[in-house]
């Protein structure tokens, strides 16, 4: 099993729009093939001294933070369903430009060696 993750700060005046985003996301990518896709809004999740999720993307106090992730069988895979995910026409950036900094956004493929 292949996983993509997502760490974002989101502004929390534009929640309900990347809701909307995000449905229609996990919409596109199960419809092309991944396993699961999961958006998981803060909850409990301190600002670290440190290091933190709000400090790794720099979140603001009018901002929140996205952990995300979707599951592929396989990294080959993975590479298959996102290329077909950006050719798919309903996911046209243009309609959804400004609700997040994407400039802030951590995200990486990696190699399942543990789960269910």
């Amino acid at each position: 099993m292949y996983v993509d993750g997502f760490v974002i700060a989101v502004p929390k005046a534009n929640i309900e729009r990347y809701k909307e985003m995000a449905t229609l996301g996990k919409n596109v990518w199960i419809e092309h093939g991944a396993l699961s896709y999961v958006e998981a809004i803060a909850d409990d999740v301190p600002y670290g001294e440190i290091t933190s999720f709000p400090r790794a993307v720099q979140a603001s106090e009018d901002e929140t933070v996205v952990f995300a992730w979707i599951t592929y069988p396989s990294r080959e895979k993975r590479d298959e369903i996102n290329a077909q995910v950006m050719q798919d026409p309903r996911m046209k950036m243009d309609d959804w430009k400004g609700i997040f900094d994407t400039q802030r956004m951590i995200y990486g493929g990696f190699e399942v060696i543990v789960g269910s």
